[in-house]
């Protein structure tokens, strides 16, 4: 089978080309996995920070990719759910011990950096990590609804909305543009504003439903109860803080943050920033309980997602491109070559 393939860490700033394509065997399914026949796989900052070392994977070499979409042809022993030519998705999460805190279980293994992912024409997952993908979306559209959906869904339960209050997203790519929709059908009278630093997002954040959208520093309509970052830097942290009303939560989605701006929070102010019950919460993984519950929801909305597609072998530009901030909806790979 074809994959791209890391075989160690570094910054892209001196490897733009980080992946390797290569020709591997094909894997088997083992006791209680299923092998599935990769169509599509999203493009996740979260690769970035495997590839820069910020959250490295624990072997190599390593097939990147959780945000797989695809069909089971084989089943393994003990395997009873799935059957062969069913559609499933696999995310973040590629196994762990099955409890409520799975996501922060030391077992918690995660797709693409402690076992192989789906920058690959296959890969194995344990059936208990797949999902049954609605009809209601193409491989391809579904492919962003693995993690950016799924992660964008666990980070709006953990900012404790109600109905009628004000959500606040800092960040409008892969994930974002995901959660302003959910937020828009699971929270229909609250208003949500977009904090976005480039003009382009905060139109597209306009076009698909935002009651306002600004720049990263400027000032919304009213306090926001609630925002949730999904950006890889830290000035949207220390504006989302001063943005905040008193009591509100902040719920930072993020695997690991850049250290480009970090030296920002070194001015953070108790007063101004954390004062009057302000809350900070970060996004840990997510659930399988999380991803199984999600996918209904975003059927019956039903979500409208922005893709942009790449080949396979053009995982290196579809990264750099994600890196340098060229980004308007989701990047995902078309890995299925034949019909």
């Amino acid at each position: 089978m074809r994959a791209m393939v890391l075989n160690s860490t570094a910054s892209m700033d001196v490897r733009e080309q980080p992946l390797t394509l290569v020709d591997l065997p094909c894997p088997v399914a083992g006791k209680g996995e299923i092998l599935i026949e990769v169509s599509a796989c999203g493009v996740c900052h979260t690769e970035l920070d495997e590839i820069e070392g910020r959250a490295p994977p624990t072997v190599f070499p390593i097939i990147p990719g959780h945000e797989v979409i695809g069909r089971v042809v084989q089943i393994g022993e003990s395997c009873h759910v799935y059957a062969p030519g069913d559609r499933v998705g696999v995310g973040w999460i590629h196994s762990s011990d099955g409890s409520e805190y799975e996501n922060i279980a030391p077992s918690f293994r995660a797709t693409g950096r402690d076992a192989h992912g789906g920058y690959a024409e296959y890969m194995t997952v344990p059936e208990a990590y797949a999902y049954r993908i609605p009809d209601a979306f193409s491989d391809v559209e579904a492919a962003p609804l693995l993690c950016a959906g799924g992660v964008g869904y666990r980070s709006l339960r953990l900012a404790g909305l109600e109905d009628g209050q004000v959500l606040g997203l800092t960040g409008f790519g892969g994930s974002g543009h995901l959660v302003l929709q959910l937020a828009k059908h699971l929270y229909p009278s609250s208003p949500v504003y977009v904090f976005a630093r480039s003009s382009t997002e905060q139109a597209f954040a306009r076009e698909l439903g935002a009651d306002w959208s600004g720049d990263t520093d400027a000032v919304p309509p009213r306090a926001p109860h609630a925002i949730i970052d999904t950006t890889p830097a830290w000035r949207p942290v220390l504006a989302a803080l001063q943005q905040l009303r008193p009591g509100g939560r902040l719920v930072i989605n993020a695997i690991r943050k850049e250290d480009a701006d970090r030296d920002l929070m070194g001015g953070i102010r108790y007063e101004e920033h954390l004062w009057q019950e302000k809350e900070i919460k970060s996004v840990a993984n997510v659930t399988s309980h999380d991803i199984a519950e999600f996918l209904p929801i975003a059927a019956a909305v039903p979500l409208c997602v922005k893709v942009q597609t790449y080949a396979l072998e053009s995982a290196n530009d579809a990264l750099n491109d994600l890196r340098r901030g060229h980004v308007e909806g989701a990047k995902v790979l078309l890995v299925k070559t034949k019909d």
